[in-house]
């Protein structure tokens, strides 16, 4: 292998998958500083990727210009400009494959994502179900560079790195008041299926509000933003980021939190990419399918024990626990008994086993 290489990486979607990506991306280029990323995704996930240098951000259009067989042929002579030495697909979905088999005409070297379908498929059926942890989706991101010829070791760990925060959200940080914990809480999720009940959430807000906890809403479109701003109004020392930051905004925010409550979302992988750690709520899928948010703890993640679980990898599916939905039999006073734990530095440490 030559020293220098440039490698197109393809990933358009979802966010919390691409989030995961930059995570790997940020120790592959420490590890391997020669090697030259050209990173192919959608343009709003840009900012995930703004400070792994040696990396040239490449937007996928779908919608308009890059639509279709047509399209996507011409980003596959946008992209061969860059004259790459192999793609490292970490996507396997149909715009993949065909910007794929362009390169592969010219004797690019390809190689793609195993995305483990079958022990997948095991770890969710009913019946004869094999419960075991799976390997983790960073590290099925990262073999793809290991068959390229690179070494790669991914270290597992968050690394807190608090960045400046934009001017309107600095009256809200108070860092002379060392006793004043902020909280970032992203209740909502692409899935219906994986969202806590938004009562019993807003029993935490309440909660973890009356406790002097600082709360920082984030996540969503309009209709999430006008619950949010309810809840901000309603109870103190809570704010509403949805629909006020943009993703750079928030992530620089995040970076600035001491802990984040998360569904099973991008939220979760978000705090991963900028150091912070996460309690995570889980019903229908399950850490063991490897999408726990990177360098976060399996002890860290609350959901119930039920012989059906998980019984979706996307969280797309509904429950199949019994009259209520699993995620729904968590109670709020374990998740603010967790998140004080946690804060109190009471957590006992434990890596996932994998």
């Amino acid at each position: 292998m030559l020293s220098t290489q440039k490698i197109i990486v393809l990933r358009f979607s979802a966010m919390g998958d691409v989030a995961m990506v930059a995570s790997v991306l940020q120790e592959f280029s420490e590890q391997n500083p020669s090697a030259e990323l050209i990173m192919v995704s959608r343009p709003a996930f840009k900012p995930f990727f703004d400070h792994i240098p040696n990396l040239i951000f490449h937007p996928i259009q779908p919608k308009n210009i890059h639509k279709g067989i047509y399209g996507l042929y011409q980003l596959y002579r946008e992209l061969r400009s860059y004259r790459p030495d192999a793609i490292a697909d970490l996507h396997d979905n149909l715009r993949s494959r065909a910007i794929s088999t362009f390169f592969r005409l010219t004797g690019t070297t390809i190689k793609r994502i195993d995305k483990g379908r079958v022990e997948k498929k095991a770890l969710t059926r009913t019946v004869n179900k094999v419960f075991k942890p799976l390997k983790q989706t960073v590290e099925r991101y990262a073999d793809v560079f290991r068959e390229l010829g690179f070494s790669i070791k991914l270290s597992h760990q968050i690394s807190k790195s608090a960045q400046a925060l934009p001017e309107k959200a600095k009256t809200w940080f108070n860092f002379s008041d060392q006793n004043s914990k902020k909280i970032g809480i992203s209740p909502f999720a692409q899935h219906i299926y994986k969202v806590y009940p938004l009562e019993k959430m807003e029993a935490v807000i309440a909660s973890l509000s009356r406790l002097g906890y600082e709360l920082f809403i984030f996540g969503g479109g309009e209709k999430e933003k006008l619950v949010a701003e309810n809840w901000a109004k309603t109870y103190q020392n809570t704010y509403n980021l949805i629909g006020n930051f943009n993703l750079t905004e928030e992530l620089a925010i995040i970076s600035n939190l001491d802990l984040m409550l998360s569904m099973d979302s991008s939220g979760m992988h978000m705090a991963s990419l900028v150091g912070i750690p996460v309690v995570s709520i889980w019903g229908p899928t399950h850490p063991y399918a490897g999408f726990l948010g990177y360098g976060q703890l399996e002890s860290d993640c609350i959901q119930i024990d039920h012989p059906a679980r998980p019984n979706s990898i996307y969280g797309n599916k509904p429950c199949l626990c019994g009259v209520e939905n699993c995620i729904d039999l968590i109670k709020p006073e374990t998740i603010v008994n967790k998140i004080k734990e946690k804060l109190n530095g009471k957590t006992t440490s434990s890596r996932p086993p994998w």
